[in-house]
């Protein structure tokens, strides 16, 4: 499971492999059954699709759960295919080198087609400025809330609830699901995905001390500046990006957040750079193309990480990381591999000082 489409709308495998985006991607069919092609209504792993579906070997480590395996197709490896030997199989078998990807290409393609088949169109409830522009295609779902110089391109799909704000520029193909919020002068690109909750452009954490007011008191810095986000940008539920104190915050190309994310005031994000779940980046901080960040890190504000630098989940970042690689830990954090080192130290640290107790007592009675 799951099933995604009726048996009239299902594919062949080769129509399904032919009509998928899986340009650049080698994928070949092997004819390993006499049977007739079958048709894929939809993906499933291993252990639980049917003569129905599609599923994929990416692990070398699950072979196992071919046995058995009711599937009507396989995407594998040369090597994994070669493994099977004379072991007796009833699927098909699609030859890949990259399994993975093409389960996520084809995973693409069946929702795709769940998209096409939602209801098209503004809903009569859904409030739209004079001044807004709507391309064609749009679809605009219950309540949402469309303010003044709003440009939405073709094929953008908003779901119940969303608001967009004055002058917000929405790119082609977008998706926004229920309750997304704009905030004025937010930019996002062609083929987003903002899914529910999520928020562009609110006020970034921008205080100056006001002792005239009173001790401790704060006056609060305007946040003019606007979110920009650029191309296949997807942004996970309930994950904010502030918006610039005079420059704009810049999430860049085909960046990937997952839910929960805070992005301070006047980030900086690289292309195809991806965050997990529970991040936290102060403001002013730039983030190089292609990190990762793992699930809950902490970056303080106006730090530069470099390319292609990678943060294990939980670690504090509190100074530049200018060469790529592993970064692990929080007493400060480290190298990974220098991590490791410490870390291992550390668990010793009690046996260490009955150690050294040992030989300083021995020491003092000489």
């Amino acid at each position: 499971m799951p099933v995604l489409l009726a048996p009239d709308q299902a594919p062949t495998l080769h129509e399904l492999l032919a009509e998928a985006n899986t340009v650049g991607l080698d994928c070949k069919p092997v004819d390993t059954r006499n049977e007739s092609v079958p048709r894929i209504q939809g993906l499933g792993s291993l252990t639980s699709a049917g003569s129905t579906e599609i599923s994929f070997l990416s692990n070398p480590k699950l072979r196992n759960q071919l046995d058995g395996c009711a599937a009507a197709a396989v995407i594998m490896t040369d090597a994994d295919y070669q493994s099977l030997e004379a072991r007796d199989h009833s699927y098909c078998i699609v030859l890949c080198s990259q399994p993975y990807l093409m389960y996520a290409l084809l995973a693409q393609w069946f929702d795709q087609r769940r998209v096409s088949r939602l209801e098209t169109g503004i809903h009569p409830t859904a409030i739209i400025a004079p001044t807004a522009h709507v391309a064609d295609g749009v679809s605009i779902g219950p309540y949402c809330v469309i303010e003044e110089g709003v440009r939405i391109g073709q094929g953008s799909r908003l779901g119940a609830h969303c608001v967009i704000g004055t002058n917000v520029v929405l790119g082609n193909d977008c998706l926004l699901h229920a309750r997304v919020t704009l905030y004025h002068n937010v930019t996002v690109g062609d083929r987003a995905i903002l899914h529910s909750g999520s928020v562009f452009g609110a006020d970034g954490f921008g205080f100056a001390p006001d002792p005239h007011n009173a001790a401790g008191a704060w006056a609060k810095i305007a946040q003019i500046g606007g979110v920009i986000l650029g191309n296949d940008v997807e942004i996970g539920a309930n994950t904010t990006v502030d918006r610039g104190a005079l420059e704009n915050t810049v999430v860049g190309n085909g960046v990937k957040l997952d839910n929960q994310i805070m992005i301070g005031h006047n980030v900086k994000i690289g292309d195809h750079t991806a965050m997990a779940a529970c991040v936290g980046v102060a403001g002013s901080t730039i983030i190089g193309q292609r990190c990762t960040i793992a699930g809950a890190a902490m970056l303080s504000g106006h730090l530069v990480l470099g390319d292609d630098v990678h943060v294990s989940g939980g670690t504090a970042v509190t100074s530049n990381i200018s060469t790529p690689g592993r970064y692990t830990g929080v007493y400060p954090f480290a190298e990974h591999s220098q991590w490791q080192r410490n870390a291992a130290v550390l668990s010793q640290l009690a046996q260490l000082r009955r150690r050294l107790r040992a030989v300083e007592k021995t020491h003092s009675n000489q």
